[in-house]
């Protein structure tokens, strides 16, 4: 698989990426010089996480006829010692009582299918380089 992604400024500290039908919009909170208008680079790495998860959570209780009303993830990120960047972090899913106890570890499971999260665990190779155009 060999796909593009196209990431073009969108003035200030607004960054775009356009991939397939879609533009992502980011910004830098004004914090960091930005306008606020939309979730920084580094939070949309955090949700693709908890989203990722949350795909797998979810079509796992759909595939077996599990309602899933009432089942979130809360994802909480918690620092590394020396306090520079994250050192852990844990997706807590909340599921109803009514959910079927049989299913508890199954649906943990479902949630490390992650393809996010293993991409983390085993990260590609990354190459930057300048072109002429």
């Amino acid at each position: 698989m060999n796909s593009k992604m196209i990431v073009t400024s969108g003035g200030g500290k607004k960054v775009d990426a356009k991939i397939g039908g879609f533009i992502i919009n980011t910004d830098q909170s004004s914090y960091a010089g930005g306008d606020d208008s939309a979730p920084a680079p580094f939070t949309l790495f955090l949700a693709s996480i908890g989203t990722c998860a949350g795909i797998f959570v979810y079509s796992f209780c759909e595939s077996r006829g599990i309602p899933t009303e009432g089942i979130r993830l809360v994802q909480t990120h918690f620092p590394k010692e020396s306090g520079q960047g994250i050192g852990k972090i844990e997706i807590a899913i909340e599921l109803p009582e009514s959910f079927p106890e049989k299913y508890r570890d199954a649906v943990v499971n479902a949630a490390n299918l992650c393809a996010v999260k293993k991409h983390i665990m085993e990260p590609p190779e990354f190459v930057v380089k300048a072109v002429t155009l």
